[in-house]
Parts: C-alpha cells; sequence; structure tokens
C-alpha cells in the first residue's frame, strides 16, 4: 500500500462522496488495517470477514456524514468497526445467554466489558485535541513507531513523544471521570 498524503486522502473522500463508485479506492487503502483491528478483537475468521464486511458498508451507507476533522479516515472506519464488535459481541451473548452455563455467560460478560471499554476509550480519543488524536490514533491503532509519526506530521521526535504523553494524561484524566 502506497502512503497517501493527508490532502490526499481529504480528495478521495470528498470525491467519494459525490460518487459512490469513488469509495472503492477508500476501500483499498483501508481494507488491510480494518481486517487487522477487527481481527485481533474477534479471533474467528468467518466472523471477522462478516463485520469487517459490515464496517465498509456502514462507511459507504455513512459517508455523506462524515466530516474532516484532521484525524485519518481509518479513525472513523475504527470507531465504526468498534461499534460493530461491541453490537455483535451483545447479540452474541443475548442469544446464548439462555444456551450455556453461567461460567460462559460470565466469560462473555467479561468479553463485553473489554469492548465496551474499548470503546469508551476509543470515543474519549475523539475527543482529543487534534494534535494529540492525531499522534495517538498513528502510534496505537496504525502501530507507527515515533520516528514514521515525526516524519509523516513533519515534527521533531520529541515533540510527537510529547504529543503521546499529553495526549496519554488527556486520556487517564477523561476516562478516570467516566
Amino acid at each position: 500500500m502506497s502512503q497517501v498524503t493527508e490532502s490526499d486522502e481529504r480528495l478521495l473522500i470528498e470525491a467519494a462522496q459525490k460518487d459512490p463508485s469513488r469509495f472503492a479506492e477508500l476501500y483499498e487503502l483501508n481494507f488491510d488495517r480494518v481486517y487487522a483491528y477487527v481481527a485481533r478483537r474477534v479471533r474467528d475468521r468467518a466472523e471477522t470477514q462478516d463485520l469487517t464486511a459490515h464496517v465498509f458498508q456502514q462507511a459507504l451507507a455513512n459517508l455523506g456524514k462524515f466530516k474532516w476533522r484532521g484525524a485519518p479516515f481509518a479513525a472513523w472506519l475504527y470507531r465504526i468497526a468498534s461499534n460493530s464488535i461491541a453490537d455483535h459481541a451483545r447479540r452474541n451473548m443475548r442469544e446464548t445467554n439462555d444456551q450455556h452455563s453461567p461460567v460462559e455467560t460470565t466469560s462473555a460478560a467479561v468479553d463485553l466489558e473489554k469492548v465496551e471499554r474499548r470503546a469508551r476509550v476509543f470515543r474519549a480519543v475523539e475527543k482529543l485535541p487534534d494534535d494529540q488524536r492525531r499522534v495517538i490514533v498513528l502510534r496505537f491503532a496504525e502501530e507507527k513507531s515515533i520516528r514514521e509519526i515525526a516524519d509523516e506530521l513533519g515534527r521533531s521526535e520529541g515533540a510527537i513523544k510529547q504529543l503521546q504523553f499529553r495526549g496519554l494524561e488527556n486520556l487517564r484524566n477523561r476516562l478516570s471521570i467516566n
């Protein structure tokens, strides 16, 4: 996958909003990372494939509502994925609640708690100041190194470390309130 600049990505999004057939380019650019994101959280291949397809269906259906805020398009897709995973876990828990032993139900509840905690974290990340949010998303969602982020954002590694530190502190404060 070639590196796409922020302005290129924004142009792709705007083009897809005007002509949904252009969404294929956004799909191609983001499929691998969304699939990996879902796979790390779901573990079942068929469910991963279904949820990934659902994420892109939702993204296409709601593309007109997408507002550019400086965060990568993938951050929006991760939020859709996170919500889809949480919904899927809740559905599974409801469907299996009557069919399983208390131990299995407890395990499903623990898994649901993890998913909901991740969703809370993701919502908190969305509320961070733009620079902090971008660094946190690039560092932890896209798993980029400090150096890669510094190069991508045109900043020093020290500045990226400081933004990461502030972003994490801000998240800790926001999550301790909730």
